[in-house]
């Protein structure tokens, strides 16, 4: 069995930062962002959020150039300020103790991730991590988790994923895996979709201390 973690929102306390992004990204070029354009970004590889950025505001910069905007507003926070979710430093410890096989999976900016992954020091527990944007395929589809799962050298239901988005979670679902939805703040108004699409849910990795002999 191994255990797949998200990064943003599910290990770190992260997606706040790209809404501080959004808007001060926006902000220079006289936008704002609407409840539709935060949704999309919300579960799109950074290549996909740049095409749809481009398009739905009509800007005269490229894909590449708004990539690159992005990322300089986001560096500072993921190299130094972006904390840990409660517990969660302490159960990938708890886990790669009892020798589970461990994996991280996210659909991030690979740059931001490693800066962070470095400044917690939490790259040793993962035997692989891995990035969406290199299947080319969003996360919210199943065929990330079987792209994943072949990647891993092993099948989905081998495969145990913790995850905040809800439609993140109802594709690992879809794909055969055992999925964990993980509470975040950024999703609070639609944590009845996250218990749904999972088939186990925890508010914060601290709830996982009592029962460590099931991880």
């Amino acid at each position: 069995m191994i255990k797949i973690f998200d990064f943003d929102g599910t290990l770190a306390d992260s997606n706040g930062v790209w809404v501080e992004v959004d808007i001060a990204f926006l902000a220079r070029r006289g936008k704002k962002p609407t409840a539709e354009y935060t949704e999309f970004v919300a579960h799109a590889i950074y290549p996909t959020a740049a095409r749809f950025t481009r398009e739905y505001y009509g800007l005269a910069e490229s894909e590449e150039e708004i990539m690159a905007g992005w990322t300089a507003l986001a560096r500072e926070a993921y190299e130094r300020h972006v904390p840990l979710k409660e517990g969660a430093e302490a159960y990938l410890r708890r886990c790669a103790d009892r020798g589970e096989t461990l994996a991280l999976f996210t659909a991030g900016l690979p740059e931001l991730c490693r800066l962070a992954l470095a400044r917690h020091g939490l790259e040793r527990y993962f035997s692989q991590i891995l990035f969406a944007q290199d299947f080319s395929l969003e996360k919210r589809d199943p065929r990330a988790f079987l792209r994943l799962a072949g990647a891993l050298g092993t099948h989905p239901g081998e495969c145990v994923m913790f995850d905040d988005s809800p439609r993140n979670c109802l594709a690992a679902k879809t794909a055969g895996m055992t999925v964990v939805g993980v509470y975040d703040e950024f999703y609070r108004e639609v944590q009845d979709q996250v218990r749904a699409n999972s088939h186990h849910y925890i508010r914060s990795f601290a709830e996982l201390r009592e029962t460590q002999g099931r991880g």
